[in-house]
């Protein structure tokens, strides 16, 4: 099985930068164009849009101390995140600062609409050399200059019930097959108890497992030339493997179809309706708000199949934070940025939004559980690869995604998927994106 250090790794290849440049004007930017202000548009990375609100204002407030930069906060969800950037993008009229899933980091970079981060830009940010290499390598195409850098680091693992697990003398699987096993002796379905739930309805939930399975399987998602590889052997036998846990295996509750967030299937953790969920290292916040106690819960690596050619257990997820190119106030988006990364912030926030330090030196404050911290971090370090960093990874994450809600409704509706009928929706996403 071959495993991964990605402190070191080189970046996946990358296509070509390409997309639509951005047409917006000088003038559009957020702030009001004096060096005392700023715009920041963050991602809801807590319990909700008004914990988020409340974890950052006293940072924030901190920030206006020590450089008299005010900052205009807007939290925006998720569901609205990707297509309000774009709309600043497209129309000019955008934030000064702005948290983006790092998936989105090639294909944002692609649209000339957020500053390039050059030498100089770095030397202001601190250095480069300060952050995990692998998760700086997903601001930006290969070999080019990156528009945005690492702020929250996350991972994914498998949590399980400890209780549970306990009452039925079975221990933490380590491979797919364990974990199938397991999720078949703890199902119940006239108890309304299932050994798993999914986000089945979230197309990037989807996504992500499309990536990291085919990964396990050896098949990558583009080839050299940056174009797309869907219905490659490995990309195929991953997502129907994925799908299967509802289908074949019948330990995923078919309601799950209706999943369209993380939060969902975390909730049916918490709420005992689920031994197992597969999510990123900050359920934890989450799962404690929903009354789960830290020993109620343990988490582990997300298992691989016993003959699997690649360990990966998770992509390199998390956030990161970018100005727009045509800010008003770059030397304090610069500034604002240096600061948001800074050891110090990077503690702080560590902890209410349970992420991983994206820098080489930092200690994750997420839980007071050693091994588990120790875990996550290993995970992101070593067991994680990032998604295709090319411009039409959004592409993917919307066809590809959307592809396997609509497989997981058809079976939590009665019907059948084939394998051949993945082949012809990996066939329709490809052609899409290729077209």
């Amino acid at each position: 099985m071959r495993r991964r250090t990605l402190l070191t790794a080189a970046p996946l290849a990358a296509a070509g930068a390409a997309g639509l440049a951005a047409c917006g004007s000088s003038s559009g930017s957020g702030s009001d164009g004096s060096p005392g202000s700023l715009t920041y548009w963050a991602s809801n990375q807590g319990t909700s849009v008004e914990n988020d609100k409340e974890v950052l204002t006293p940072v924030l407030e901190k920030f206006t101390e020590e450089t008299g930069i005010d900052v205009s906060l807007e939290v925006i969800g998720w569901a609205d995140l990707q297509t309000r950037i774009q709309t600043a993008i497209t129309s000019g009229q955008g934030p000064d600062v702005l948290n983006i899933g790092n998936t989105w980091g090639v294909s944002l970079q692609a649209t000339g609409g957020l500053l390039e981060l050059g030498d100089a830009e770095f030397e202001a940010l601190g250095g480069r050399e300060q952050y995990v290499e692998a998760a700086l390598a997903t601001g930006g195409a290969e070999g080019t200059d990156p528009t945005s850098i690492p702020l929250y680091g996350l991972a994914y693992g498998m949590y399980y019930n400890v209780q549970m697990f306990e009452d039925a003398g079975l221990e933490p699987p380590t491979t797919w097959e364990e974990m199938v096993e397991a999720a078949k002796a703890l199902t119940d379905p006239g108890e309304g108890v299932y050994g798993m739930s999914l986000a089945a309805g979230s197309y990037t939930e989807n996504n992500h497992f499309a990536f990291i399975n085919a990964t396990q399987n050896g098949a990558a998602l583009n080839d050299s030339e940056g174009k797309p590889t869907f219905t490659e052997d490995g990309v195929v036998d991953g997502i129907l493997r994925y799908l299967d846990l509802m289908q074949e295996h019948e330990v995923v509750n078919p309601s799950n179809a209706q999943f369209d967030n993380g939060t969902m299937s975390v909730t049916a953790f918490a709420n005992g309706e689920a031994a197992m969920i597969i999510n990123q290292n900050n359920a934890n916040a989450t799962i404690e708000s929903q009354g789960m106690t830290p020993d109620q819960f343990k988490a582990i690596p997300f298992p691989a199949p016993a003959d699997a050619v690649d360990d990966c257990a998770s992509h390199l997820a998390g956030i990161n934070i970018a100005a727009m190119a045509d800010t008003d106030n770059r030397d304090g988006a610069l500034e604002f940025m240096r600061f948001m990364t800074s050891p110090e912030i990077q503690a702080e926030l560590g902890k209410p939004f349970a992420s991983l330090p994206v820098l080489v030196d930092g200690e994750p404050t997420f839980t007071e559980d050693a091994e588990q911290a120790d875990m996550f971090m290993e995970v992101y370090a070593e067991r994680s690869a990032p998604l295709p960093l090319v411009p039409w990874e959004d592409q993917f994450e919307t066809t590809v995604g959307q592809a396997m809600n609509a497989m997981f409704a058809t079976i939590a509706t009665g019907g059948k998927v084939t394998r051949e009928d993945v082949v012809t929706a990996m066939q329709t996403a490809q052609d899409s994106i290729r077209a």
